[in-house]
């Protein structure tokens, strides 16, 4: 299964050259040029089957008020460094395909290991 995430604007682009095997999409390549608000990266991620990649607990508010899809990857681990990043998802990439096919739950929160 190729996991489709849009990884939020503080998370490093670069994300998308570690995780070959994963379809990320960092949010400044929706529309190149145009900061997007948190509630139109929201929007393109239910349009297109995509769930979100995250730093920010906003995301979980929008869901709190939206309900899912999109479902949310809360990354709760504080700044680090794009190959942690990468390891640590790879590291749960099973959990994470388990937490995509359960309809009961939107939200999956990582902290730190």
């Amino acid at each position: 299964m190729r996991l489709r995430l849009i990884a939020d604007e503080n998370i490093s682009w670069r994300l998308k050259k570690v995780l070959l095997d994963w379809d990320v999409l960092p949010s400044n390549e929706i529309k190149p040029g145009t900061r997007l608000t948190d509630l139109m990266i929201w929007q393109f991620a239910k349009s297109n089957d995509y769930s979100i990649l995250t730093f920010d607990e906003d995301f979980s508010e929008l869901q709190n008020l939206n309900g899912f899809p999109p479902k949310i990857i809360w990354l709760r681990i504080g700044n680090a460094p794009t190959h942690e990043i990468a390891a640590l998802l790879t590291k749960l990439r099973e959990d994470i395909i388990k937490f995509l096919h359960n309809d009961e739950l939107g939200i999956y929160e990582i902290y730190p290991w």
